[in-house]
């Protein structure tokens, strides 16, 4: 855990003063039980099991999600949890299954941050911690059905893609111009992101020679789309081997949905073989996914290289951000240097050509 624990008896029973006012006419309310996920870098995520008796006498019980802006640590440079909830509600009615969400509380006073409460999803989840490619349901299935989970949240991706984002509100994420605006956006706020990680810590060769590659290198997209920003296995819930809900949207913006694809697919590697695990059966290949891709969107994937680059550049700053972290809590990283050559630092040495970072 990345960020400051708060004692979980005061969290409850501020929660419960707070939902005693939001839920009209409800009695006896009580929070049963409040856990915290293992998984989760970027926010604070309590699970909450409440109870009361409503108006007409009758007892209820709910499984709800609240999810806080982080207290201290940040992930990101700006974190703008109520824009999250926002997109949530604007995807509410569109057929791709995100949590409905309940409240969203703005004010500080109550927790000492902002926050909002959605409802819970039963389903499984491919586990992040440990990966899902070691650990968890997707380890332990048969290949017929790993293929089944991954093409299911292919063509969720797809889905989202399809989405008339201007129609549904989305603008408040940013309206891309003309041209390479929606790469020259993206790029900006990298830039930002990597001279803000590398303030104080160690330089960041391999990611600035990956930023300036991506620059050179720019190109008009085909198509915009809602990008998802975060799209990977372990932010879905699976039910019957359906998603069943789609998370974690801090990183959504309107841009070029190639670059959903290529964070899809890095992101399946780096947290797999990145790590030195080896491949599992069933799992589709790179250039099979590429082309299923096509076929449901009915758009060539022209430029995949390019958002590889992307991806790896992405992760890899989320991750020199976060190794600096460990090593100020002195939480021992997956190797000495981690916080300069990580997977995707390796990564990108190959695809660029650069020379590989070394280990002390």
């Amino acid at each position: 855990m990345l960020q400051p624990e708060r004692d979980l008896g005061e969290l409850r029973d501020a929660l419960t003063a707070w939902l005693r006012t939001r839920i009209p006419g409800a009695r006896d309310l009580a929070i049963a039980e409040l856990t915290r996920p293992k998984a989760g870098f970027s926010n604070d995520t309590l699970l909450l099991d409440v109870s009361w008796v409503d108006e007409g006498g009758r007892g209820r019980a709910e499984r709800l999600v609240a999810r806080f802006a982080p207290a201290e640590f940040r992930v990101f440079p700006e974190y703008d949890l109520i824009a999250q909830a926002h997109v949530m509600r604007c995807l509410g009615a569109t057929g791709v299954p995100v949590p409905r969400v309940r409240w969203i509380e703005e004010e500080t006073r109550v927790l000492g941050q902002p926050f909002y409460i959605m409802d819970a999803i039963a389903g499984e989840l491919p586990s992040e911690v440990p990966p899902y490619q070691s650990f968890g349901f997707c380890f332990d299935a048969t290949p017929a059905r790993r293929a089944r989970i991954w093409w299911n949240g292919l063509e969720t991706l797809a889905r989202i893609h399809a989405l008339d984002w201007r129609a549904l509100g989305l603008g408040f994420l940013g309206v891309p111009g003309t041209g390479t605006d929606p790469l020259d956006r993206q790029l900006a706020y990298w830039d930002r992101y990597l001279e803000w990680t590398v303030r104080g810590r160690p330089a960041q060769p391999i990611l600035a020679h990956a930023l300036a590659w991506l620059r050179d290198h720019r190109y008009t997209p085909r198509h915009v789309a809602l990008c998802w920003g975060d799209a990977r296995l372990p932010n879905l819930i699976y039910r019957d081997d359906e998603v069943a809900g789609v998370l974690d949207w801090e990183m959504a913006f309107v841009g070029d949905p190639e670059a959903d694809l290529g964070w899809w697919l890095f992101m399946h590697w780096a947290t797999g073989e990145g790590y030195g695990l080896p491949p599992l059966e069933g799992f589709p290949e790179r250039d099979a996914t590429i082309r299923r891709y096509e076929a449901l969107t009915g758009r060539p994937v022209e430029h995949p290289l390019y958002n590889e680059v992307l991806a790896a550049l992405r992760f890899g700053a989320i991750m020199a951000r976060i190794g600096g972290r460990m090593a100020d809590l002195g939480i021992p990283p997956p190797w000495p240097d981690y916080e300069t050559n990580t997977q995707c630092h390796q990564r990108l040495a190959v695809l660029l050509d650069l020379s590989p970072p070394g280990r002390s």
